[in-house]
């Protein structure tokens, strides 16, 4: 880190709006409060699952896109949708599109495996690239002055918290557990937002996290041998790309 950003302020009151508006709209629809999935469920499966996944992660997106310009006001942001590169931050999202669409995803509403799989693969892209948004493209940036382990550990909490996963989960050694796994993600995640300075690139490394472990539209139709199948192929052209990214 370059000596002059320990120096950046700070402005913690946008930090709490950004963290209110995140929260509260994201969790009205991720608890599903006013039973909409229902509802939703009726439409086509495709609709459905893009609808679900750009409302459970609206409230972060929109919370960046109303604080992030307070930001730019006071100072450039480095990190943005494409980075430093458009072409290798769209190849990077293509690759697990077309590996789970190659594979194939079993699902619960008789769609053709391999159709589900791509659609399944773009709505959580597009769910990580929304979350991706907030806690890289504008908080990681807000904190720029702060040292990098103590700047890591607060995105983790603040992540931590957004999830609310200790109102439904009251064990203390899974939340610790969750907890760190947050806080260890933002720390690999931030380093490949400050690699490419690309929302998209640090959203596929967050999309392969959600497939191996959380996301319930992968959850029983691939399983362990295709899950590893599926982070070998991608990760290793994706570190492919991102050297030659660094090269550049």
């Amino acid at each position: 880190m370059n000596p002059t950003e320990h120096k950046i302020p700070i402005n913690w009151f946008r930090v709490i709006v950004f963290f209110v508006i995140a929260t509260a709209i994201s969790n009205v629809f991720r608890f599903d409060v006013f039973d909409l999935k229902a509802e939703l469920e009726k439409l086509p499966t495709w609709i459905y699952i893009l609808s679900n996944v750009l409302l459970e992660g609206s409230g972060v997106l929109l919370g960046a896109l109303i604080i992030l310009p307070l930001l730019k006001k006071e100072r450039k942001s480095a990190i943005s949708l494409f980075g430093t590169s458009k072409s290798k931050s769209l190849l990077m999202a293509v690759i697990p599109i077309l590996v789970l669409g190659v594979i194939g995803v079993q699902n619960r509403f008789e769609m053709n495996p391999h159709l589900y799989g791509i659609v399944a693969s773009i709505g959580t892209l597009l769910y990580c690239v929304m979350e991706e948004y907030g806690w890289r493209g504008y908080l990681q940036e807000e904190l720029k002055g702060i040292k990098p382990g103590l700047k890591y550990a607060i995105i983790g909490c603040i992540w931590y918290v957004w999830h609310l996963s200790f109102l439904s989960n009251s064990g203390i050694g899974n939340n610790l557990f969750f907890l760190s796994m947050l806080i260890l993600g933002s720390w690999g995640l931030g380093q490949v937002a400050d690699a490419t300075k690309s929302i998209i690139a640090s959203a596929c490394f967050h999309m392969i996290i959600q497939i191996m472990m959380l996301n319930a539209l992968f959850r029983d139709g691939i399983n362990g041998t295709q899950k590893l199948i599926i982070l070998v192929i991608t990760v290793i052209i994706w570190i492919a790309i991102l050297k030659k990214w660094s090269k550049r």
